[in-house]
């Protein structure tokens, strides 16, 4: 077994795992419930850990957590100007939706 890396939060973690395991590696979060312990123990010591069950996984795996944490900002310029970036759907100074092309 290997540790992969820790994860800010529980549900991270395990939105992590599962994105391994579809991908056909065996992971599991451990530590899911240290945080409860957060105030006795240190805090990086509390976090949540995704764990891969096979060593030759990890560069694979890496990539995988890697290119999910850095997906592209989506960008589009609305037809009042305004420059709306990230997830949004509809333009915060005038209410457009963005285009569909």
């Amino acid at each position: 077994m290997l540790r992969l890396t820790q994860a800010p939060n529980i549900a991270i973690a395990t939105l992590w795992a599962d994105l391994l395991c579809e991908a056909g590696m065996t992971a599991s979060v451990q530590r899911q419930y240290l945080g409860a312990a957060a105030g006795h123990l240190p805090p990086d010591q509390c976090l949540p850990e995704i764990w891969l069950d096979y060593d030759e996984h990890a560069a694979r795996a890496h990539a995988l957590l890697h290119e999910l944490q850095n997906l592209p900002q989506r960008r589009w310029m609305c037809r009042c100007g305004e420059t709306v970036e990230g997830g949004f759907e509809q333009c915060w100074q005038c209410g457009a939706l963005m285009p569909n092309d």
